[in-house]
């Protein structure tokens, strides 16, 4: 692919990938592998692995990384500022929206609707992914656990990637 192709890509997800980590990365998981081909599956699956142990926000440093692995330091920088600066002037015109017409009945049926929507948006993606992922009983009851000491237990995410790297040690 070109580095024009890439350019028009990062830019365009720039723009639609609104969901949070899970939703921007399924986007980026379908267009990339599945749609243009231009990375493995298994590579993907890495790059996604190395970013979630590090600390910041994963989608974005994915964007980075695979931009990187595409076209070296102009692709990781390309792709990481339009990654976010199509979806910050989309957010700041929305939140513009919202301070001044929110209390409009029309304006704030809207963002309500739009709730819901996010939230099938990021189960699919998880779903879709969990299922590339998660081949085996013992990985799903990881990741079961995993949500558990997250979403309960509030536990330190260092913690649960040690306790899940134990377990899949043994």
């Amino acid at each position: 692919m070109s580095r024009r192709e890439a350019f028009r890509f990062w830019l365009k997800l720039g723009f639609i990938s609104f969901g949070g980590p899970a939703g921007q990365i399924a986007l980026m998981h379908e267009e990339l592998v599945s749609r243009r081909r231009w990375l493995s599956e298994r590579r993907f699956l890495h790059a996604l692995n190395y970013c979630m142990l590090l600390p910041g926000p994963e989608a974005q440093q994915l964007a980075t990384y695979l931009g990187w692995l595409l076209h070296r330091s102009w692709g990781g920088v390309v792709a990481g500022l339009l990654f976010i600066l199509p979806s910050l002037c989309l957010l700041m015109l929305l939140a513009w929206v919202y301070l001044v017409y929110g209390d409009l009945p029309l304006i704030a049926g809207v963002f309500y609707a739009i709730k819901p929507v996010v939230v099938i948006v990021v189960f699919q993606a998880a779903w879709r992914i969990g299922g590339r992922v998660l081949r085996n009983r013992w990985l799903w009851a990881i990741a079961l656990a995993a949500f558990a000491a997250i979403f309960f237990l509030q536990l330190p995410f260092p913690l649960i990637v040690l306790a899940a790297a134990l377990a899949g040690a043994v």
